[in-house]
């Protein structure tokens, strides 16, 4: 990869990647180190990563290195992640916000799935690149997840 095809990578990829990075830990100073320390990864590895799989290596790498984070610092546990009740919200307008809420309940490996798919745009079999998973079980953590949410928020009523 040649400097110049570094340098539109970052043009065009580093804001998508700050976001989806964002979404999933909701901090955006992390997220801005991350963003940060994957470019940085690809480029000591400029010479040889291939500028038509740089995409793929950047969500790739910013995906792995937000996991090692989770790891490190135990945020949470798998137990603690999962929310098995329905909630209702009465009188509550603000329906982002309440997806949010949803979206930060959910396993790490759901969210980023469910985020890379429905918010990113990519194919399953993209995600199955970045997040090294199998096909089929980027499926199943995207249909739970999907599942999830719904069961979370409820009818539109108890949101609006």
């Amino acid at each position: 990869m040649t400097v110049a095809e570094y340098n539109l990578c970052v043009e065009d990829y580093a804001d998508s990647i700050y976001r989806f990075i964002k979404k999933n830990l909701r901090d955006e100073h992390r997220a801005e180190d991350i963003v940060q320390d994957t470019f940085a990864k690809m480029w000591e590895k400029h010479e040889t990563v291939n500028y038509g799989k740089a995409k793929s290596y950047l969500y790739t790498t910013a995906y792995h290195t937000m996991l090692d984070i989770i790891k490190k610092e135990k945020r949470m546990s798998v137990e603690e992640e999962i929310v098995a009740t329905s909630h209702t919200f009465n009188q509550y307008s603000d329906i982002s916000e309440v997806m949010n809420e949803a979206i930060k309940r959910l396993p790490a490996s759901q969210r980023s799935s469910l985020m890379l798919r429905d918010y990113e745009g990519y194919s399953y079999k993209e995600i199955e690149d970045i997040t090294g998973l199998k096909e089929s079980q980027v499926k199943v953590y995207i249909y739970r997840a999907r599942k999830y949410l719904k069961e979370y928020i409820g009818s539109i009523e108890n949101v609006i």
